[in-house]
């Protein structure tokens, strides 16, 4: 494939170096330790990025700096933010085509005015779209949509060199297990990675490795270290859905994840069918019992009038996709109508039937379409749980031991797997005595262990626990790395390891040598900096 140069005016680029400035920049959302910068760059063009990428100074890309796992926090490099490559390009037919700057809420706002919809969002909208590329960002919807790789249709990266690929998906594949990149003042052989990734519907974990891959999918979640974006392409849908949300409350662990069998099964169904009667299900959240008590410590559920039995140990946050003419009457007249044996079948009174059938209808807290208010309540309700984590872990750094850090995991399974993984969850974190919760996208097998800390001695065990139930995803045929990729965390980089094994890596690496011969993109991201 032929790079071109780079385009766009070349004006002086502003490098910020006053402290001040720099200083709302030095961690991202893992608050990862140890943060500074040499310098603080906006953006505004492809020559600007060709610029800096080539004036001999070590470059972190940086967009909305919302990485869960260090790989936007600076360690001395010149951060290169693309807050300024704002713009929304074009809408298409049946693509959207935006700068790297642009947020997820922005391309929703313009899209919902035409009720069109780009499905692969993550938690967080504020993330830019470059961003949720260089991650491969996954969420809730992942169950139904897939993650962003499978939407992104083009890409314009600007690489460590200062060249520029435009590249299109289906237009360059691996040949002879490698890619051949014509710069504009060499030729780079870039032998694809050989290593087999799991089949799970998450896998954020290093550079992508398929037979005969796709180039596009090299870049895509390889977390900065390749190239910068500064366009995408994504595809997008020509019709958006009308949402119901429902939070389902259950007095024991099997009767849940029975449940979110039985939804996952009708949502296949549905799919397989294209039922216009059927249950479509989106996404399905799960929150354990000791999220649910946080939400009481801290008045969440008062706040919200959202309420759930005594008895209750795990809730679901469920999200049905219905008809986008669907009404919020027409949508209480169907639930209304549940135990009616004579009503005609529709997705919500099916939906509400096997509710019903779960003994769980009465308790149910439903946010019908056009509800928008009651939907984010339980959108907040959801996001209020990590929150209340990393609250309480602050205050135990302020108030017990400044070394106390998040410990967390990211972990996904084959579905029929995930039960063990729970069991393995609670056995590890209880035989070391801790406090965890744990919540996360039940209907991917995609969940994440928190541990609340009380004292330094809780950190360090709990980081021997996630990396032996990193080693537990793995046996159970997942990935101990499923959505937030592994960035600078000493924890994420061995379970890369022992996921791939050194040899993996070794290819991983050697993509890097080649795209990136003096190493100043991201470095001590994905793995540990040579010397």
């Amino acid at each position: 494939m032929n790079a071109r140069r780079a385009r766009g005016a070349s004006g002086v680029i502003q490098v910020r170096r006053d402290p001040e400035a720099i200083a709302t920049h030095l961690e991202d959302a893992a608050h990862f330790p140890g943060g500074r910068a040499s310098g603080l760059a906006f953006v505004s063009s492809e020559r600007d990025i060709a610029e800096l990428l080539t004036s001999g100074s070590d470059v972190l890309p940086i967009g909305a700096q919302s990485s869960l796992t260090g790989a936007a926090t600076p360690m001395g490099e010149l951060l290169l933010s693309t807050a300024r490559l704002n713009r929304i390009l074009e809408i298409g037919p049946r693509t959207a085509r935006v700068q790297a700057g642009v947020t997820l809420a922005e391309l929703d706002a313009v899209l919902e005015t035409q009720k069109r919809y780009y499905p692969p969002a993550s938690t967080f909208h504020g993330a830019f779209l470059g961003g949720t590329v260089a991650t491969n960002a996954a969420g809730a919807a992942t169950f139904k949509y897939g993650t962003t790789r499978d939407w992104v249709h083009a890409l314009t990266i600007v690489l460590p060199t200062g060249d520029v690929l435009d590249i299109e998906r289906g237009a360059v594949h691996a040949h002879d297990g490698a890619f051949d990149l014509q710069l504009a003042d060499r030729r780079v052989r870039v032998a694809a990675p050989r290593y087999a990734m799991p089949r799970v519907p998450k896998v954020s974990a290093g550079y992508f490795s398929r037979p005969e891959m796709d180039l596009i999918d090299l870049f895509i979640g390889s977390e900065g270290t390749l190239g910068v974006v500064t366009e995408v392409t994504v595809r997008i849908l020509n019709e958006r859905p009308a949402f119901c949300l429902a939070f389902v409350p259950f007095s024991d662990q099997d009767s849940a994840l029975g449940f979110v069998r039985a939804l996952r099964e009708v949502a296949h169904e549905t799919w397989r069918t294209r039922d216009s009667r059927g249950v479509d299900i989106a996404a399905i959240e799960h929150l354990d019992r000791r999220c649910l008590a946080l939400l009481r410590e801290d008045g969440i559920d008062r706040l919200y009038g959202i309420r759930w039995p005594d008895e209750t140990v795990v809730a679901l946050l469920v999200t049905l996709e219905l008809s986008s003419d669907t009404t919020s009457d027409r949508a209480y007249d169907e639930i209304g109508r549940a135990r009616d044996v004579n009503a005609p079948d529709t997705p919500l009174v099916r939906f509400s039937r096997m509710l019903n059938g779960a003994g769980v209808l009465d308790d149910v807290e439903i946010a019908v379409p056009g509800d928008r208010a009651r939907a984010a309540q339980l959108v907040a309700v959801r996001e209020a749980i990590p929150a209340a984590v990393n609250q309480r872990v602050a205050r135990a750094k302020q108030a017990i031991d400044l070394r106390i850090e998040k410990t967390a995991a990211d972990m996904i399974v084959p579905f029929e797997r995930i039960g063990e993984l729970m069991s393995c969850y609670d056995q590890e974190f209880r035989r070391r005595g801790l406090d965890w919760a744990v919540w996360g996208h039940i209907s991917d097998g995609n969940v994440h262990p928190n541990v609340i800390p009380r004292s330094l001695a809780d950190v360090e065990a709990a980081k021997v626990a996630i990396l032996e139930l990193g080693r537990a995803a793995i046996r159970l045929g997942g990935s101990p790395l499923a959505e937030h990729g592994v960035g600078r965390n000493p924890i994420k980089q061995q379970l890369l390891r022992e996921l791939y094994g050194d040899a993996g890596i070794e290819d991983m690496r050697r993509i890097k040598r080649a795209i990136d011969p003096a190493g100043i993109l991201s470095p001590g991201v994905l793995f540990p900096r040579q010397s």
